[in-house]
């Protein structure tokens, strides 16, 4: 088959989603199928944008290229769902969020704006129509589905995708370090984690990897200086997929700070490399797979509560090996592999 995958991008950012998209299309073409993932820049501010960012979604013609047909769309994020095509399947990542659950919290922006009400309730009209389109709806997590529910009152299938390294993280050991690699951002709160380093007893040192914006990463930079951790936390900056993997195989634990993720890579990654994980009550995705006490902890977002769990892992190794075996079986118990997710994406589509 000939497949488009079809979502937006930030130029210059790269994420999980555009992770997920190149790795659905290497699956894709592994398994015998042409594969290409179409992209529409994304800018979200001045607030007006929006509209037009919804104009380019609906307007994306991907029924065929160059005189031959596509025989399906795989569509993932706002509003690159927008699309017209006959065989448009959707596999959410999320909606534009700041138009549903972020709508008057501190990480929204839409309502602060003059036109905001008018734009969400444009949004939310649109979402209803040409989601309605889609022969299919999947979403890569329980939070996506609840929420496509809960505000568009529309059923989706969740359908857990594996993260594209999974066949290459493993464990080494378990090393005197916690490592927490995301995007450095004020809802990933890496904030929490540094704060917590203050509180660590045992000898437990923090690696912080990831980029971020300038601002974010001098605040941290700050707290860090200002508390005297500079022997303690390291921020390593951007590093290579190796080095990701390389420290997740040595690490003693994972820490994931996300506020209400909607799947969160991390964890997986994290049980791949048999890490037990540390996330928080309102972490949103990562719930569905971190139990408390058995493969991780779910704690509240209170720095000296993540030091007393850093603590407990380090003075034990071995319920730290526990967990994290545990978590790893908690993935082969959901069926997290790439064959079950190209299969359901494709039902019926032949």
């Amino acid at each position: 088959m000939r497949i488009a995958i079809a979502t937006v991008q930030v130029p210059f950012i790269t994420g999980g989603a555009e992770i997920l998209a190149e790795t659905l299309r290497e699956a894709l073409i592994s398994r015998g199928h042409e594969a290409e993932i179409v992209t529409i820049p994304f800018k979200w501010y001045p607030v007006e944008t929006l509209l037009n960012c919804m104009l380019m979604g609906r307007m994306m013609d991907l029924t065929e290229v160059n005189g031959e047909k596509i025989d399906l769309v795989i569509a993932m994020k706002f509003p690159a769902y927008y699309l017209k095509h006959p065989n448009k399947v959707i596999w959410l990542c999320h909606q534009h969020r700041q138009a549903y659950d972020l709508w008057g919290t501190e990480f929204g922006d839409i309502h602060k704006e003059n036109d905001g009400e008018f734009i969400r309730k444009t949004i939310i009209l649109n979402d209803n129509l040409f989601l309605a389109e889609a022969r299919r709806i999947f979403t890569i997590a329980g939070n996506p589905t609840t929420r496509l529910k809960e505000f568009n009152n529309i059923d989706a299938i969740t359908l857990y995708p594996p993260p594209g390294n999974c066949s290459r993280l493993r464990c080494d050991g378990y090393e005197d370090f916690v490592f927490y690699a995301s995007r450095i951002d004020p809802m990933k709160r890496q904030r929490l984690l540094v704060e917590a380093a203050r509180f660590i007893k045992s000898d437990t040192r923090i690696y912080i990897a990831g980029k971020g914006s300038e601002r974010e990463i001098g605040y941290i930079q700050r707290l860090i200086e200002n508390y005297g951790l500079s022997d303690r936390v390291k921020l390593l900056g951007f590093i290579s997929e190796q080095e990701k993997i390389d420290y997740y195989a040595g690490c003693l634990g994972v820490y994931f700070g996300a506020y209400d993720e909607d799947y969160g890579y991390i964890t997986l990654e994290a049980f791949f490399s048999k890490k037990p994980v540390i996330i928080h009550e309102d972490a949103g995705g990562p719930l569905e797979f971190v139990k408390h006490g058995e493969n991780g902890f779910v704690i509240k977002p209170d720095p000296e509560a993540i030091a007393a769990k850093i603590d407990e892992w380090s003075e034990n190794r071995g319920m730290a090996r526990q967990m994290g075996e545990q978590g790893y079986n908690t993935l082969l118990e959901k069926n997290i592999n790439w064959d079950y997710v190209i299969d359901s994406l494709l039902k019926g589509s032949q």
